[in-house]
This record gives C-alpha cells, structure tokens and sequence, in this order.
C-alpha cells in the first residue's frame, strides 16, 4: 500500500485524474456489460453508434 501512495504522490494532479477516468470507465462499461446494455460511443469521425457494453469491454484495457 505504501508503494501504491508513494507512486500516487509521484503523479500528477492532471495524471490522477486520467487514472480515476480511466477506472470510472470501466466500471460503467463493466455494469452496463452485466445488464446486457448498449453504450452510445463516438466513432473516428464523431458520429454515434450504439455498441454492445460487452464488446467494449473487450477493447478496454485492464
């Protein structure tokens, strides 16, 4: 835990909030995957598609 702290003091502000995006993207993508839900992402050209929460979950990394 306290390698943990100390890497988190390391980061920085704009660092930690990239990590707690990154989490709270996959716990939205992870609920919505158990519910056998769709999730409305944007495409390379920024139009919206609706995509099965569990194939995108396939795509997130760990």
């Amino acid at each position: 835990m306290e390698k943990a702290n100390s890497l988190l003091q390391d980061m920085t502000f704009t660092d930690k909030v990239m990590v707690g995006l990154k989490k709270a993207l996959r716990n939205l993508v992870e609920e919505a995957a158990l519910n056998n839900e769709n999730l409305v992402v944007g495409d390379k050209n920024g139009n919206p598609a609706s995509v099965p929460a569990k194939e995108l979950l396939k795509a997130l990394p760990e």
